[in-house]
This record gives structure tokens, sequence and C-alpha cells, in this order.
């Protein structure tokens, strides 16, 4: 059967985009200025077609024939290695065998669809490079035009005569010899077979079996290190802990605790008291039992929210990871109850300063900018494709992530009420639909809970998936309309772990018997092992009554999406799986789910001693110069860049996007859409995160998160008392008591400011051992561990989304007030990043004043005295005036005296970064009632200052002027450094 190769070129009258990209991204990485590129995409197609019918495959279906034109030849003839212009040197890029190919299995359908008769396809990428050394070749091919994760590259003609789809799995029942392994041997097992669970876990698994009097077979092992997995079971944050620290007041080693589950004890616990405290007003439905976390919205739908992180993976490959990320998240509240429609998508990354220098690198870790690019536009394809906008995020940037980024992706969905619940019942069928089984994915979970290292690309490249976005919106088609035909009982995301954890997880308190030779494969030659474990993409595994079965497979083939009967779930309280009518596992569920001892670890926290900080006199001109210095700062600057490349608007619900004001350039403070297009009630979505606090201490830091997120919502128009926030901690190596205790200090803070402000944790998710090691050149081993990072993520309610307001300056003459108290808090401030100073007190919140400064701005919000309102965060006062009147393209006159009682210096009313404050446009008949309402709950206000008809923000201190600058200044600096 010949292997035809299809290459596609531009047309001569059109820009080769892509060899532009590559060459400036070449350029970029430091590995050549002149270097010249040509490009093409390519197919190789395997199928019983001649030269005829090949040329019209590639004419109709796989090329533009107005700004393209195809090459077509079989593979390894001579036409297909003739250079189009100058450049002489052709290299392939090919996914690796195994590696998910989503447009070669798109354009395998459609030709298939099309009556071609076609076997198999691969796509791939061709370049032909010019004025390359053969020194830098190698170098280029590796980090500029492939990853060695996911991607082969080969140099010169590629000679292949067919495409391998595999070949049948010879059965061969593999089991473990654990009991024989003393300590040493189960260490290394658990390393070499990236189980990745510790000494005292691979202990007790073998005692286990010993009380068996056998051996696990390797998918019996697979199946408890997946579900022990720190990623899976959270065993860090739900361990025993003795914990000593510091009490609020900052003394050293105050405060002393011993935790028998600290994530139950803290989070869980928060919530718990305020839902007792609402009794029956509790608008809590479903929380930390289910795939998101679920509140009420109306009488007729619940809402519901996740936010996971994807950054083990994201590190490797960029765009897969983030790819698969966002996808993942996305199933998560497909996966809720009896199954949500997914509204809106939320993301914030972490990454490394994108000007790091290429030789400064260590090995095994790709570039920022790469990384950065990559990550955006793995999220962009996978939301865009499916049709549900992105809506609210934000991008930080500390050297620190430079071997872990961070990746977290957030997704929201609708729920009609009554189906906020499931129940796998005996005899039900275990249905899984959607994507095939691969063995992109193997070890994710596992991969994930582990320390990366220089070694973790070639190791652990398999644990990298890669997503087909069409594939999961069709999934969703049929989810949506099988649950209201009441088709299934239950159902859940096939996300870490594979079937291993769904279908373990689903019969965890019945049992289930599993036959793996009945799931649908990409390609032969999967192991039974590979199968149960495989994490590849857009999965859903459902519990289906018998009777339901036809009118669900009918469902499915009617849209397209595969499905397969994987076995049943039995009141056994066993796991039993078969493959080709052997049992190859069979373990108790209570073992699977409860047998993993408990993590018992030391944690210990002492906070640096707070210093003075250095604060120079600062003229207006240093003033001015600082200013525009932090606008211009990567983690102030404008991400306009990462927003326009996502859809905001796709279903036609975004009342209040990111981007906001007259020219839609100015940086919401939070989103606000419509989920159900009939209704004007409202979802406001905010995030808060200051990994730089965490640097002095991590209770303010998590109490700093938590008041962004609220102060973000409530700016918009959200009421503070119902807004549901959720937590993801991403920490380093926490094995070390230092380490895990500033965890567990991060923690009591949630636990403390959620239960003062009334707002409850419904959903969270750890990322731990965020740390790279290599050795450098002197041999030493080097560690990266990223700052403690806490991500709060916020969804509030707003009644009728026409009161809601944005933060760009409306009207000139209305009145300028600040909401909330300026306070000598510089430490960690981006003042301090940008002159380099050392010291000050970090933030802090007054929870008390904050949940009455949230619900008198809410009022004040909802009652139309406010034209515009924007939160105080980073850069301060000076940045938050200047932000409004950019995006207003107004000008703005304020005076601070006001604000200078009580040893405030002109700097700190400036630029210090106290919680819970806010800037607030009011119409001048208003202002005097905002005031009074303002002081009649005892909220601190200050009068500043009015819009301005100009393009200036003139800030003064009685009748000294302390900053001066121009708003057209402003932005140049703001847009400048992302402006790719």
């Amino acid at each position: 059967m010949p292997l035809w190769q299809i290459d596609i070129y531009p047309a001569d009258n059109q820009v080769d985009r892509e060899a532009i990209r590559t060459s400036e991204e070449i350029a970029e990485l430091g590995l050549g200025e002149s270097v010249s590129i040509a490009m093409a995409r390519g197919f190789l197609v395997q199928g019983n077609l001649d030269q005829a019918e090949a040329v019209r495959l590639a004419e109709t279906l796989l090329s533009d024939s107005i700004t393209e034109y195809p090459v077509v030849a079989i593979a390894g003839q001579d036409l297909l290695n003739e250079p189009p212009g100058d450049q002489t040197v052709q290299v392939n890029v090919l996914p690796k065998p195994g590696v998910m190919d989503p447009v070669a299995a798109s354009t395998l359908g459609a030709a298939k669809d099309a009556g071609f008769s076609v076997e198999a396809v691969r796509t791939m990428r061709k370049y032909w490079i010019g004025n390359v050394d053969e020194s830098s070749l190698d170098t280029i091919c590796r980090r500029a035009l492939s990853n060695d994760a996911i991607e082969q590259f080969v140099v010169g003609p590629l000679e292949m005569d067919q495409l391998d789809v595999g070949a049948p799995n010879d059965f061969q029942l593999l089991t473990v010899p654990i009991r024989e392994l003393d300590d040493a041997g189960l260490e290394k097992l658990s390393k070499d077979g990236q189980l990745y669970l510790t000494l005292v876990e691979m202990q007790t698994i073998r005692a286990h079996f010993n009380t068996l009097g056998r051996d696990p077979t390797d998918i019996e092992l697979e199946s408890v290190a997946q579900t022990w997995s720190e990623h899976c079971s959270h065993k860090t944050l739900a361990g025993r802990i003795h914990y000593r620290g510091p009490n609020e007041a900052g003394l050293p080693m105050a405060d002393e605790r011993q935790y028998e589950n600290m994530l139950k004890e803290t989070i869980f616990a928060a919530t718990q008291t305020i839902r007792k405290t609402l009794g029956e007003n509790d608008w809590c439905v479903s929380v930390f039992k289910d795939n998101a976390g679920v509140v009420t919205f109306d009488d007729d739908f619940h809402v519901c929210f996740k936010v996971e992180t994807h950054n083990h993976p994201s590190a490797l490959e960029p765009y897969g990871g983030a790819n698969t990320g966002i996808g993942g998240v996305i199933r998560d509240p497909m996966g809720t109850g009896l199954g949500a429609k997914p509204v809106c998508n939320t993301d914030v990354f972490c990454f490394a300063p994108p000007e790091t220098p290429v030789d400064s690198l260590p090995p095994g870790i790709l570039h920022p900018r790469r990384v950065m690019k990559g990550v955006v536009s793995g999220v962009r394809d996978y939301g865009n494709r499916m049709g549900i906008p992105t809506v609210n995020g934000a991008v930080y940037f500390d050297k620190r992530y430079l071997g872990n980024p961070l990746v977290y992706c957030g997704n929201v969905g609708m729920i009609p009420v009554g189906m906020e619940e499931k129940e796998v019942k005996p005899d039900d069928l275990i249905v899984a639909i959607g994507g095939r089984t691969g063995r992109d994915g193997i070890h994710g979970a596992t991969f994930s809970s582990a320390e990366l290292t220089s070694e973790s690309e070639s190791l652990s490249g398999g644990a990298v998936q890669i997503g087909n976005a069409i594939t999961e919106k069709m999934v969703l088609d049929v989810l949506l309309q099988a649950r209201d035909r009441g088709l299934f009982n239950a159902v859940t995301d096939c996300g870490a772990g594979g079937f291993s954890s769904a279908v373990g997880e689903m019969g965890e308190h019945l049992g289930a018997e599993v036959w793996l030779d009945k799931a649908p494969l990409k390609y032969d030659g999967l192991t039974y092992t590979e199968i149960w474990i495989s994490e590849a993409q857009e999965r859903m595994v459902f519990a289906v009554p018998q009777e339901k079965w036809d009118e669900l497979r009918q469902l499915c083939e009617s849209e397209g999406v595969e499905a397969a009967v994987l076995g049943r779930f039995v009141p056994t309280g066993r796991l039993h799986l078969t493959y080709q009518g052997h049992t190859v596992g069979d373990v108790s569920m209570q073992f699977l789910h409860d047998g993993r001892p408990p993590i018992i670890r030391d944690a210990v926290y002492n906070p640096p001693e707070v210093t003075t900080i250095d604060l120079p006199e600062m003229s207006a001109d240093d003033h001015r110069d600082a200013l525009l210095s932090i606008m211009g700062s990567l983690n102030v600057a404008s991400k306009e860049w990462v927003i326009r490349q996502y859809d905001h608007e796709v279903q036609g619900g975004s009342v209040v996007k990111p981007l906001v004001g007259p020219q839609c350039d100015g940086p919401g403070d939070a989103a606000v859409i419509r989920p159900l297009i009939e209704s004007r009630r409202g979802l406001v979505i905010s995030c808060g995160m200051n990994p730089h606090y965490g640097d002095f201490d991590t209770y303010h830091m998590a109490a700093s998160a938590i008041d962004e997120a609220m102060r973000n919502a409530v700016a918009v128009g959200a009421n503070p008392e119902k807004i549901a926030i959720l937590d993801n901690f991403c920490w380093g190596y926490t094995d070390r008591a230092e380490t895990l205790g500033s965890l567990v200090r991060a923690a009591i803070a949630c636990q403390d400011m959620a239960i003062t402000l009334g707002t409850p944790f419904v959903s969270g998710k750890d990322s731990l051992n965020n740390e790279f090691s290599f050795m450098d050149g002197d041999g030493t081993k080097q560690t990266i561990s990223i700052p403690p990072s806490l991500l709060i993520s916020a969804m509030g309610q707003i009644d009728d989304v026409s009161k809601a307001v944005t933060m760009d300056a409306k009207e000139v003459g209305n009145v300028v007030f600040q909401v909330g108290e300026t306070k000598s808090e510089l430490g960690g401030s981006h003042l301090s990043l940008v002159r380099e100073l050392t010291g000050g007190q970090v933030p802090m919140v007054d929870a008390i004043l904050a949940k009455t400064t949230f619900v008198a701005m809410h009022r004040a919000i909802m009652s139309g005295q406010v034209r515009a309102c924007h939160d105080l965060s980073e850069g301060g006062l000076a940045v938050a005036a200047t932000e409004m009147a950019m995006a207003g393209m107004l000008g703005m006159s304020i005076d601070i005296e006001s604000l200078c009682g009580g040893g405030i210096s002109t700097t700190e009313a400036l630029f210090s970064e106290s919680n819970t404050r806010f800037l607030v446009e009011v119409p001048a008949d208003a202002a005097d009632d905002f005031e009074k309402s303002m002081k009649s709950d005892n909220v601190p206000v200050a009068r500043l200052g009015t819009i301005q008809d100009c393009s200036d923000v003139i800030v003064s201190r009685g009748s000294d002027t302390v900053l001066n600058v121009t708003t057209g200044d402003a932005k140049e600096a703001w847009q400048k450094p992302l402006a790719w």
C-alpha cells in the first residue's frame, strides 16, 4: 500500500508567516541572527490511492487553492527534496510514535468521509534552512524547531515507505516480586517504575500482599500508585502534621498545632463553619466532594467552578501541557453531578522572565519565551475551538519559575437544579465515550507528583498528552443530551490516572469489574496496564443502566462519538480487572482508597524578621520615573498580547470583558458574564495572587490573595455576601519542615480570612514538589524552587448585570475618592521590586474592616452612586489612578494630603500596596452622600480630587506637585514589554 507525502507550501503571492515566526524565535533564542527559513506543513498518507487521487485529496481537503499549493509524491521521491528557494538544509519534524496527533485524526476521518481509501495519516512539518552552520544546526533543531518530549526530527530527506500503526499485543501477565525486596529495593522500584511512592507506602503495599500470600501484578501496583499519588489523594495537605509557627502577632514559635488532617481542619473546616452560620440560607450545594464546587444561582440552575494546575507537563511540552490543562478542567464541570454546561474559562500563568539569557538555561529547561508562547497558544486553541470564552486571568513573572512554570486553568459551568447529585447503581454498565486510548499520558498522575530534573524530558515524556478540542466538544454535546434524557446514573471525567482513577473512584463504595480488551485503542500494541492508566484525553466514563445502553449508543452514533462498554459496577467491594478473559488485577476497594498510610510530618515556620525599608527621598520626577518603571514591569504591564488571542465574546454572555474603556485597552478588575442569556443575573469571576509577599510571610500572602480576589469581584459589582472561593496551592518540596510550615501557615490564613469574611471555599487543588534539579558545570547539584504560590479564584454573583461597573474613568468633573486605609506597607511591593529595595512591612489584612468595606462598596455600586471603581493593588494609588485615567482617555487631579497623616510619607501614599482599598469615581451630585455613607459604616474614605478633561495625572500634596505624568507616556510604558 503506497505511502504518499503531501507538502503544503504558501503560494507565491503569500507571506510565509510560520517561517517568519520561526526565524524570529531562532533569533530571540540567540541561535542565529541571519538564519533564513522556508516552511511547509506536510501529511504522510497511507492508503490505496493512485497519483490522481492523492493530488485530488491534497487539493480539495488538505490545502487552500488561493493561498497554498501542494507538492504530492510517493514518500522518499526526489521531488519532495527540492528546496523552494535559497535554503538548502532540510529538516523534517514529526510526532513521536504514540503521541496524539489531532490533525492527523481529523484528516483521516474527513478523508474517509470524502470517499478516499486511506488507512493512516501522520502530520509533519518541513523546514528548509539557509545560512546555518553545522555546529548550530542541532541546537536549532532541538530548541526552536522541535520538542524532544513529543517530537522527533530528521535532517535530510525523510526515508519512509510505510506508517507504523502498531502490532497486536501478545498477552503476558506480569507480576512484580515486591515481597522479596528490602527497603532499598522498594525505593528503587518506586523510582524506576515512576510510581513516586514513599518508602512507608511501598512497605505498606509489600505487607498487604504478604498477607495475601502473593505478589501484585503490574496493573495492581500501578492502580495503587495512581490512587495514592499526591495528585489524586492530596496526601500531604490531608496528612498528620505537627506545626509550630508564629501567632497572628508574629511572635516567633508561639503557635503549636497538631493536625490529623490539615486540609480538613483548615480549608474544609472554614466552609463547614460558614455553612452552619448560614443555616437555612446556606447557598453552598456541593463542596469538596465532586469534580467541582457547586453553589446556588437561581431557581432553575446551580453554578459550579473548578481550577486545576498542569505544571509539570507544561514544563516539558508547553503547548500540549496547557492544551490538556484547559481541556481537563473543562471536563471537571462536565463530570460534576450529572453534567454541567461549561460557560467560561479562566487561566493564570507564572513564568520566568522572557528575556532570560539562553546561555544561562540549565540542561533540560525550555526557554521561558518559548514556554510562554506555547502555553498561551495551547489554552487559546482549546478554549476557542470548544466555543468557551476565556474571560479572566493573570500572568506573573519571577526567575524562580524557570524550572517549573505554573499553569492554572479554570472552568465555570451551569447545572440544572436537581442534577447536582449522582449515584452509581449495582449492575450499571461502565461506558467510556469520546477519544480512544493511546500511550499518551502514561504515568501522568504519578509524574505530576514528582520533582522535575534535567532528565524528566527524556524519562517522562510519555506523561505529556496532546488534546483534541473538537472531540471534547462532541462529547459535551452527547453528555448534555444524555443527561436531559436520563440515560445514565453517574458520570466523571477520565483525567489523572485514566480509567484507573475514573472507574476506581466511581466504584469506590460498590465495586467494579472491567474488561480492558473492550477499550477502543488509537493503535494496536498497548498492554493491559497501559490501557488502564493512560491519560489519553477527551474521555468520559458513565454509569449506565443496562436498559438505557442501546439508546445512549444510538445517541453517540448520531453525533459521531465513539462509545464502548468496559465492564459493570458490581457490589463486591473489589476492583476486578480482566484482559482477553484473563484476570490481571483483583484489588480490594478498601485497600485502594483507605489503605494508604497517613503522611506524618513536622512543619516549622518562622517568617523573616520585619526590617525597616531604606526608602530614599524622592522628588516628583523620581515618583514619575518610578511609576513608569512599575507600569513597564512585567508583572504590571499590559497582557493584551495574551488576552486578544482568546475569544471572550463567544456564547454572547460577556458583559465586563478583560479589557475595558473606550478603546478596550484598560485592565479590568474582574469579568462579568450572563451565563443564561434570557436572564439579567450575572456571574463575576476574579482572582488574587501575590507570590512576592510569600518571601515575607505566607500568612499575609494568603490573606492578601483572598482580599484581592474579593476586592476585584466587589469592584465590578459582585455581592460580597455570596462569593465562593477556590484555593490552588503550588509549593516546593514539602518534605522539608520549613517548606511545609510555610504552606500550613498559608492554610491557617485561608481559614481565618474565610470565616471572618463569610466566604466559603468550595473547591481546590494543590500541586507540590515544584522544584527543578540539575548538575552545574562543577558537578554540584543545584535546585530551583518556585516561590510559595497560592492562587485564590473567586466566583461572585450580581443580580442585574446592567449595574456592573468598570475601572475606566467616565466623565469630567466627577469626584475621585479613595476607600480604605493606606499604611506603611511597601514590603514586597512593586516599588521595592523596580528600585531593588529590601525590607519593609508586607501588606496585612484587617479582615473585619474588609468585610464592612466590601458590603459598603457593594451597596454604593448597587445604588448607582459609583461610575467607576478600580482596586488598589500592584503599584498602589499611583498606578491605579494612572490606569483609571488612561483607560478612560481622561485626566485626573488629586491631592493626597489627607492620606499622609500618621507618619505616612508621600512615597508610601503613592506606592503602598495596602489591602482593601478602592479608587472610586462618583458623580459630583452624589459625592456628599457617598462620603457620608462610607463614614457612617466606619469605612475609611478620602475625597482626593476630580476627573479632568486632559491627558495628565497630576498628584499634589497640598501646594506641592508630587507626581505628574501624561497618560500617553504611561500607556506606552505599560504596553511595551509584551507587545509581541
